[in-house]
């Protein structure tokens, strides 16, 4: 799964790919070592979100039985991980029903413990980096939809942006051909 982070104070916004294969067992494993603090955080966020919320995502299936590997590729100088765990939550849930997420899509959106999304600071940045980096599709959270009305026409046109309120809407989105 493709995801751009939105960067911190200290880095800017990044694109990762995020891999996950999962088997029969418990628990997440972060396969990069050492994992970024950023992104460990994430994957938490991502794993308890996933068990207390497993039914609305992956239906009968269960979590807990399962074991998810989990490895972080970064494409950009921007190496952190910060703010994906909506992109580490669809990821897992992919594996877990296997079936892949659309082609060209690109998620963006931080996650926290109680399922809320998290606020996205720089709309714009994360659309043109998603441009830049090919992406037709960026999923992203529905609370940066105004910061989009500043948007170049050019870029517009050349990408589709779709909202989410929820990961479970996230999720839907983003397995719809």
């Amino acid at each position: 799964v493709w995801g751009i982070s939105p960067g911190g104070p200290d880095e800017g916004a990044g694109l990762y790919r995020i891999e996950v294969t999962e088997s029969p067992g418990t628990g997440v494993r972060i396969l990069n070592r050492p994992a970024p603090q950023s992104f460990s955080e994430s994957v938490k966020y991502a794993e308890a979100n996933l068990y207390s919320r497993g039914p609305e995502l992956v239906g009968d299936r269960n979590p807990r039985e399962h074991e998810f590997s989990i490895q972080l590729r970064a494409y950009d100088t921007s190496k952190g991980g910060r703010s994906l765990g909506v992109t580490a939550l669809l990821a897992m849930c992919s594996a877990l029903i296997g079936k892949s997420l659309r082609g060209g899509l690109v998620v963006v959106g931080g996650l926290n413990l109680g399922g809320s999304i998290d606020l996205l600071p720089n709309a714009i940045d994360v659309v043109e980096l998603a441009v830049e980096k090919g992406a037709s599709v960026v999923l992203m959270p529905v609370s940066a939809r105004k910061q989009l009305f500043d948007l170049s026409d050019d870029l517009a046109t050349k990408v589709t942006v779709v909202f989410y309120n929820d990961a479970r809407e996230a999720f839907i989105k983003a397995i719809a051909d």
